[in-house]
C-alpha cells in the first residue's frame, strides 16, 4: 500500500472525538505540555481527553481534567467545534469554557502546566488544530471574560 494512500485513507476514517477545556482562573488560561512519548509529544495543548463511547462531552471533560490534572471545573459554553486531519488521524475537537472551581491543577498525566495570558498564547507551541483557536483567543477579549 503506497503512503498517500494510507495519508487519504486515515484523513478520511471516523474523527477521534476530544474534549478540551480553556480553563480560566484570575485572567489566566491553563494550558499543559503533552508527554514526550504521545502523539503530539511536547507541545502545549487544552486539557482534556477522547471522549468514550456513550459518554457526553461535557462528561468527557469533567472526568479527564479530574484524571490528568485532578482539578473540578464548571463546564460552560461551547466556544469552538472543529475537524482537523492530521496525516494518520482526524480529531474532532469540541472546545468549551471552562471555570476552575477547586484543587490546584498538578501535572499527573502531562509533562507540565502553566497559566497564561493572552500575550503570552504566542509564546507556547500547539499542535496544528489549534491554530484557529489561537487566533481567537488573541484578538477576543470576551472569551476570557465570561
Amino acid at each position: 500500500m503506497s503512503a498517500p494512500f494510507r495519508k487519504a485513507s486515515a484523513a478520511k476514517s471516523k474523527p477521534i472525538e476530544v474534549a478540551a477545556g480553556l480553563v480560566f482562573r484570575d485572567g489566566k488560561l491553563l494550558i499543559t505540555r503533552r508527554s514526550a512519548d504521545t502523539h503530539l509529544g511536547g507541545l502545549w495543548e487544552f486539557p482534556g481527553g477522547k471522549r468514550e463511547p456513550g459518554e457526553t462531552f461535557v462528561r468527557c471533560l469533567q472526568r479527564e481534567l479530574r484524571e490528568e490534572l485532578g482539578i473540578e471545573v464548571k463546564v460552560g459554553p461551547i466556544i469552538t467545534d472543529l475537524v482537523h486531519d492530521y496525516p494518520d488521524r482526524s480529531v474532532r475537537l469540541k472546545f468549551f469554557h471552562c471555570r476552575w472551581l477547586r484543587h490546584e491543577p498538578k501535572p499527573i498525566h502531562c509533562d507540565e502546566l502553566a497559566w497564561i495570558t493572552a500575550a503570552q498564547l504566542s509564546d507556547y507551541a500547539f499542535p496544528a488544530a489549534d491554530r484557529r483557536l489561537l487566533a481567537r483567543l488573541r484578538r477576543s477579549r470576551n472569551i476570557w471574560a465570561l
